[in-house]
């Protein structure tokens, strides 16, 4: 499995607000997690041209992860800059 509940608590430890593995709620968190996930959905979809299925579920996380960013814009600009410029999604 790609995913271990070890690498979610380092991600989680990584880029959430209280810097803690138990701090899964905040957007930060959320948005690091969904990235991870979004970077192997595209080299999956790389080697699998025609999985329409995971092509699918990777547009509805890109989805999740635009209107969480959007949310992290309205509430405070500073915590947006920081996890764009920690996870380099924008250039």
């Amino acid at each position: 499995m790609y995913l271990t509940s070890e690498k979610k608590q380092e991600l989680f430890k990584e880029h959430g607000i209280q810097k803690s593995a138990t701090d899964t709620g905040s957007a930060e968190s959320q948005i690091a997690l969904f990235t991870y996930r979004i970077n192997h959905l595209t080299e999956h979809l790389k080697k699998n041209k025609k999985d329409f299925s995971t092509e699918r579920a990777l547009v509805m996380l890109v989805g999740k992860r635009r209107r969480m960013l959007d949310y992290l814009i309205k509430k405070d600009i500073n915590r947006y800059r920081a996890i764009i410029k920690e996870l380099g999604i924008r250039k």
